[in-house]
């Protein structure tokens, strides 16, 4: 079978189409949620800031990212995962208590552990993939994960917008609850055999460090999370911007569903395409073209017209995955089973606390510039970094994959089989 039948290769296999319908169905629930907090938030309070805090409640925790990482290396993946799922579920029925503004303390309190949690989860689930998944077919598996996440938001916001609007915030957080513990049960039936993973020496501190220091010491790997960070920023700053949008269109603040839509489609696209393209460009290429096409849709979102806003949200949600597929990819080939954990963390952390800095600086920017200036900022500066991961340093980013670690008689992926059983991913909204 070619290489263009990748996806049915990756759906046919029990392990992979099992994580993969689990992550289909807690996607859904997700961004159903994503979009129902801020619209009651904004509901609650009547504030653009508040609205778009929502965001940066998920997103702080990835502050933490490293030290949160080191509980991936130090217990079994699977049941990690099924249980953080199961108390997921649980902590989101609290938000039945949540009536008024003066409860606004509550929603903004789950969603802050709500984050810590799938700060806990994103690595665990990088080492678990990598172990089942062949690795030649990550960049495909990385690319449809994708797909299924960002895909949801062709249908998940709407649904929780006209769920939110008929029944409130908690019926769209009781379908986020049943999501999980479906997830939970879907991965009960992975066949994973984890060895009892070996502690790994020193205290957490010295545990972090390990993971950080395997990154950030290959050139590679360190400038496309250098590169992602930075689009994450930005992004983040433009993403602030989406309920000030909605207001000078005219319509609710639940029409914000729609521009989920809109990047959904984008993002689709591009997950399905992204193996191919990853083995065509390389990870440093593909990452910068996708920068590159972001920046003109981030641009586009200024102009008053619904058609000219939704086209470029698409181009958003194709553009903005790009890098983030490549720089994962990129550390799962490279890094061994036993610092996977750790480092994807800290690869987590490198991408996305750019976006909690971005989100906590977008809600007070919101309020205080015009957003049509702020979008075309943020244009102009994803066009620089695209350059800049594009053209400069081309020596610097060998060919990832397919290369042996140095000073290591073993490739990547035997490592990762020999050591433990592990998995991988992430991803913003």
């Amino acid at each position: 079978m070619t290489k263009n039948w990748t996806v049915t290769r990756i759906l046919r296999d029990r392990n992979a189409g099992l994580y993969f319908t689990g992550l289909v169905v807690s996607a859904f629930g997700t961004s159903a949620l994503g979009l129902a907090a801020g619209v009651w938030v904004k509901d609650l309070s009547g504030s653009n800031g508040l609205a778009a805090l929502c965001m940066f409640a998920v997103w702080a925790p990835t502050l933490c990212g490293p030290a949160l990482g080191t509980i991936a290396d130090r217990v079994r993946r699977k049941p990690l995962l099924i249980r953080t799922n199961l108390a997921l579920a649980a902590l989101l029925l609290t938000l039945f208590a949540v009536d008024s503004r003066a409860d606004l303390w509550l929603l903004f309190t789950v969603l802050l552990v709500y984050g810590t949690i799938v700060v806990v989860q994103d690595p665990a689930e990088s080492a678990l993939v990598a172990a089942v998944v062949d690795r030649d077919l990550l960049g495909d598996f990385n690319g449809l994960r994708m797909t299924a996440v960002e895909g949801m938001k062709l249908v998940a916001p709407l649904t929780g917008a006209g769920l939110y609007a008929a029944f409130g915030g908690p019926a769209v957080a009781s379908l986020d609850a049943v999501t999980f513990a479906l997830a939970a049960g879907l991965w009960l039936f992975v066949r994973a055999h984890e060895e009892r993973p070996r502690l790994p020496k020193g205290d957490w501190r010295a545990q972090t460090a390990e993971g950080v220091r395997e990154l950030w010491a290959r050139p590679g790997l360190r400038r496309l999370v250098v590169a992602g960070g930075t689009m994450m920023f930005l992004a983040s700053l433009s993403s602030s911007t989406n309920y000030a949008i909605v207001e000078a269109l005219g319509h609710a603040p639940a029409y914000t569903g729609v521009l989920y839509v809109a990047q959904g489609v984008g993002s689709v696209a591009v997950g399905l395409v992204s193996g191919p393209a990853l083995r065509r460009l390389g990870e440093r290429r593909f990452g910068a073209a996708g920068i590159a096409v972001a920046a003109v849709g981030v641009a586009a979102r200024a102009v008053p017209s619904d058609p000219v806003v939704l086209a470029g949200g698409a181009a958003v949600g194709l553009g903005l995955p790009c890098v983030l597929i490549a720089a994962f990819t990129a550390v799962q080939r490279e890094v061994a089973g036993p610092l996977l954990g750790r480092a994807t963390a800290t690869a987590n952390t490198l991408l996305f606390t750019p976006n909690v800095l971005g989100l906590a600086a977008g809600a007070a920017l919101v309020e205080l510039a015009d957003f049509r200036v702020v979008l075309s900022l943020v244009g102009l500066a994803l066009i620089s970094t695209g350059a800049w991961l594009g053209l400069v340093g081309t020596g610097t980013l060998r060919a990832l994959s397919g290369r042996r670690r140095p000073g290591s008689d073993q490739s990547p992926a035997s490592a990762e089989r020999t050591s433990a059983r592990s998995p991988s991913d992430a991803n913003p909204a």
